[in-house]
């Protein structure tokens, strides 16, 4: 058992549950938290190689070298992540831009399909609420 990756793991559901629940009143919080739910569940699969990062960017190019640019995980998810990274950024420190609710809602679509995608390379450890197969 990987205790550091279920705990990254748990931390990424979690992130997304308050990403649904802030939605349509709060777009900003709900970007930031779709971006969260992503990062804690990348961060769970790299933990499984014992690699861990400091920096947003850093993982960011994670993704794309070690899972895109590999054939592990189609370009989309790569584009979903950087997405992600994005929206964060204006969501938290955007000063007077704002996330607006479609953008919000491709958050959360752009955050399920990469928890989805972790969830599948090792679903016995990375498992998925009942409820979550049909968000």
């Amino acid at each position: 058992m990987n205790q550091p990756a279920l705990y990254l793991w748990e931390r990424s559901l979690q992130a997304f549950k308050t990403a649904q629940r802030d939605l349509w009143h709060d777009p900003d919080a709900s970007a930031s938290r779709s971006y969260y739910a992503a990062f804690y569940a990348v961060s769970a699969l790299f933990s499984l190689e014992n690699k861990t990062f400091s920096r947003h960017s850093a993982l960011e190019v994670a993704v794309h070298r070690d899972l895109i640019k590999a054939g592990k995980w189609p370009q989309k998810l790569g584009a979903d992540y950087s997405y992600l990274l994005q929206l964060r950024g204006t969501g938290d420190y955007g000063g007077g831009a704002h996330v607006s609710r479609e953008e919000s809602m491709e958050a959360l679509n752009a955050s399920n399909r990469i928890i989805k995608a972790v969830h599948q390379t090792s679903p016995d450890l990375f498992t998925l609420p009942d409820d979550f197969q049909n968000s």
